[in-house]
C-alpha cells in the first residue's frame, strides 16, 4: 500500500479558502525536499519540534511566507521525517506549494497513508489507528471521548493483556507435543479452563457495550409517533428550543418527516417527527403515515405522545400494544397537561418509562430530556469506558468468543493437545486482527481507504 522509501506529501487541513492551510510533508526526505524550496534557516540543520519563519521560492519567484515546524524521526506522528509548512490558505497558494513539493520529489499521499506510516513503523497499533477517524469524524461530546480513549490505548491495552495470557497457555500446548510421546501435561487444564471462562466474560462485555459504543458514534435515531394533534410537532420545537416544526390546531399538518439533531449530555439524538397515525384521509397522508411506521422500525428509541385530554385509556393502550416493537424503547408522553385537573392528572397511567408535560408551555421538558437520555444510556459515562464502536471489531471479537467456547467444550471433552491448540490459535487470531498483530493488504486497504488525504 506504501513504500516507506517514498515521501508523500498532502494538504491536512480542509480544502478550501481560509486563514491558514497546512502542507503536511512525511518520508526520509522530507526535511531535503523542503529545504529545496524554502529561504529561510537550513531545515536540515535545525532541531526536531521547533518552528522556522520564512519564504517558499520557486527559483527567484516568492510564493509565500510560511512557518515550517520540523519533526525530525522518530519524534513526529509517523515516526519519519516530518514538515509541516502553515502558509496563507489561498486555494492557488496551496496547489502551487503542492506541486513545487511533488516536482522536487515528493509524491501525493493517499487517504490515510500518513496513518497507515504510522501503524506500520508501530507508533500505534490498527484499533488506534482506527479511532484517529473516529476521533476526526466525532460529532459529539460522547463520541470524542470514547474516540480519545480508544486513541491513548485503552481498548488494545485490554486486548493485549488477554491475548497475552492465551499465549502463554498455547505455548505450553505447544510444548505438550513437542513431548507428545512422553505423554506428559505442561497446561494445567483447570487453569486454562478458569483463564478462558475470565477471558471469554470480558470479550462477552465487550460485545455487549457495542449497542451503546455504536449509538455514541452514530447517534440514536429517535422517533416522536402518536395521533394528530397530540403536540408532536410543538414537542419537536420544545425540545429544540426553537421553531423548526409548523404546529397547527388543524390534524394532519405533519405529512413527512421532520428530522433535527439534539444533543443531550454529550449523546447525538436524531428526533424524527412524524406524521400522525390514523386512518388516512388522502393519497397524500396515506404516504405520511406509511413513512411514520418504517422510520419506527428503523428507530432505537420511540416516543409517543398522546394528547392527555382527549384520549382514553383504551385507545391509549391500543397504541402502546401496536407500537411495541422487539429492540426498540419506547416512552410515553402524556401532553397538554396544563389542560387536567388534579384528579385527571392523578388518573394517568404511571410507569418507570411515562412522562407528562405541557410541550406548549414547556412544562416537564428537562424532565423528558433526561428520560430519553436514560432510555438510551443506562448509565452515566466518565469518558474512561472501554467500548466497541467498531463493526469489524465487533465481528472480530465474536468470532474469538466462539473459538473460546470451542476451547472450553474441548477441556471438557478431554481432546487431545492438538486440537485445543487449534482452537486457541484461532482466539488469538481474531484477537490479532483488531489490533493488527495480524492483518493482510486487503484489510489495511478497506481501513485506510476511509480515511482523508492529509491524515
Amino acid at each position: 500500500m506504501t513504500n516507506k522509501e517514498e515521501t508523500i506529501v498532502a494538504l491536512a487541513t480542509p480544502s478550501g479558502i481560509g486563514a491558514i492551510g497546512v502542507i503536511r510533508l512525511s518520508g526520509p526526505d522530507a526535511i531535503s525536499i523542503a529545504q529545496s524550496i524554502f529561504k529561510g534557516k537550513d531545515l536540515t540543520k535545525q532541531e526536531s519540534h521547533t518552528i522556522h519563519f520564512g519564504n517558499i521560492v520557486d527559483g527567484d519567484m516568492i510564493l509565500d511566507e510560511v512557518l515550517a515546524s520540523l519533526f525530525v524521526a522518530p519524534r513526529s506522528y509517523t515516526r519519519e521525517n516530518v514538515v509541516e509548512i502553515s502558509c496563507h490558505g489561498s486555494a492557488y497558494i496551496i496547489e502551487s506549494i503542492i506541486k513545487l513539493l511533488i516536482k522536487k520529489g515528493a509524491r501525493g499521499a493517499k487517504p490515510g497513508e500518513f496513518t497507515l506510516r504510522a501503524f506500520l513503523n508501530g507508533q500505534m497499533d490498527l484499533s488506534q489507528a482506527e479511532a484517529v477517524a473516529d476521533l476526526i469524524a466525532s460529532n459529539s461530546k460522547a463520541s470524542q471521548q470514547v474516540a480519545l480513549q480508544q486513541l491513548r490505548g485503552g481498548f488494545s491495552n485490554q486486548l493485549q493483556n488477554l491475548r497475552e495470557q492465551l499465549v502463554q497457555f498455547a505455548s505450553l500446548i505447544e510444548l505438550e507435543l513437542d513431548f507428545s510421546e512422553e505423554d506428559v501435561e505442561f497446561a494445567n487444564r483447570d487453569q486454562l479452563k478458569k483463564l478462558t471462562h475470565d477471558i471469554t466474560r470480558i470479550i462477552g462485555s465487550l460485545i455487549q457495550s457495542f449497542e451503546l459504543g455504536n449509538a455514541i458514534k452514530l447517534g440514536v435515531n429517535t422517533v416522536i409517533a402518536g395521533r394528530p394533534n397530540a403536540g408532536k410537532s410543538t414537542l419537536l420545537n420544545a425540545l429544540l428550543n426553537e421553531e423548526r416544526a409548523i404546529v397547527s390546531h388543524l390534524p394532519g399538518t405533519t405529512r413527512d418527516t421532520i428530522e433535527e439533531v439534539l444533543n443531550i449530555r454529550g449523546i447525538n439524538f436524531r428526533l424524527i417527527d412524524t406524521a400522525g397515525i390514523r386512518e388516512a384521509t388522502d393519497a397524500i397522508e396515506q404516504i405520511g403515515v406509511q413513512r411514520t411506521m418504517e422510520k419506527i422500525s428503523q428507530s432505537a428509541l420511540l416516543i409517543y405522545v398522546y394528547d392527555a385530554e382527549q384520549i382514553t385509556i383504551e385507545e391509549l393502550n391500543q397504541d402502546i400494544a401496536s407500537l411495541q416493537k422487539p429492540g426498540i424503547s419506547m416512552l410515553i408522553v402524556a401532553n397538554k397537561i396544563d389542560l387536567l385537573s388534579n384528579a385527571q392528572l392523578s388518573a394517568l397511567p404511571h410507569s418507570e418509562n411515562s412522562v407528562m408535560i405541557s410541550a406548549k408551555d414547556k412544562v416537564n421538558i428537562d424532565d423528558l430530556k433526561n428520560a430519553i437520555y436514560h432510555a438510551a444510556i443506562k448509565y452515566e459515562l466518565t469518558g474512561n469506558e472501554t467500548l466497541v464502536t467498531n463493526i469489524r471489531h465487533l465481528e472480530a471479537l465474536q468470532k474469538t468468543e466462539e473459538s473460546l467456547i470451542k476451547v472450553l467444550s474441548g477441556i471438557d471433552s478431554d481432546i487431545t493437545s492438538d486440537f485445543l491448540a487449534t482452537d486457541i490459535k484461532q482466539a488469538l487470531h481474531y484477537l490479532g486482527e483488531i489490533t493488527g498483530a495480524v492483518t493482510t493488504d486487503d484489510l489495511l486497504e478497506n481501513i485506510f481507504s476511509k480515511f482523508c488525504i492529509g491524515k
